[in-house]
């Protein structure tokens, strides 16, 4: 069986491959919660320009989905990071269509698989339509995500829409421990479930 690639140092070769002489490539950063943000941007922020993209329908209730935007806000502007939020337009239906049968799935299942995809193609779409070097996703940063899968779609809807993915194992090297420091340096809210009704129940919160 052959070695699993190691995406943290993948990411590492583009980054020490970047001009030092040409203004930072624009990264489209796909952000979930505000505690995976926090890690991921400390260590992005140096290398590229980043615009954090906030697109989440997976998430229940609405007002968890509000408050985990309104933290990521928070989070950025009190860091003092130099980068925009985005938010688009919560429609929780997209989710609920996608994931249609994979009801009774496991947690880490294929209903994550659909929910990876629904999430990360549209990342790719908004870094096309508006001139992204690169994009890419705090959510390999989590224990309970599959990195694999993640930068497997990731790659190919990059190729798909033309913005290559960047290839990121954002828990590696303590990248997971790192955002619970930064959560509690900053006070974050850190949620308890992954964000879908369907982890909300597995999960009895």
């Amino acid at each position: 069986m052959p070695n699993r690639i190691n995406y943290q140092l993948e990411m590492e070769k583009i980054i020490r491959a970047l001009d030092k002489t040409q203004p930072k490539p624009k990264l489209l950063l796909h952000a979930c919660c505000a505690p995976c943000s926090s890690a991921t941007l400390e260590r992005l922020i140096e290398h590229f320009s980043v615009t954090v993209l906030y697109y989440n329908p997976n998430i229940y209730p609405p007002q968890e989905y509000h408050r985990r935007e309104q933290e990521l806000e928070r989070f950025v502007a009190q860091a003092g990071y130099l980068c925009s939020v985005v938010e688009l337009p919560y429609d929780p239906q997209e989710f609920y269509t996608a994931v249609k049968g994979l009801e009774q799935e496991p947690e880490k299942g294929e209903r994550c698989t659909v929910c990876y995809r629904l999430r990360l193609e549209q990342a790719a779409r908004y870094a096309a339509e508006n001139g992204f070097d690169w994009y890419c996703s705090t959510l390999s940063i989590s224990p309970m995500k599959d990195p694999v899968r993640l930068n497997a779609i990731g790659a190919e809807l990059g190729r798909q829409y033309g913005v290559p993915y960047l290839p990121s194992e954002f828990r590696k090297k303590d990248g997971y421990k790192r955002s619970l420091q930064l959560s509690d340096q900053y006070g974050l809210y850190r949620q308890d479930y992954c964000g879908c009704v369907f982890s909300k129940q597995a999960r009895g919160v």
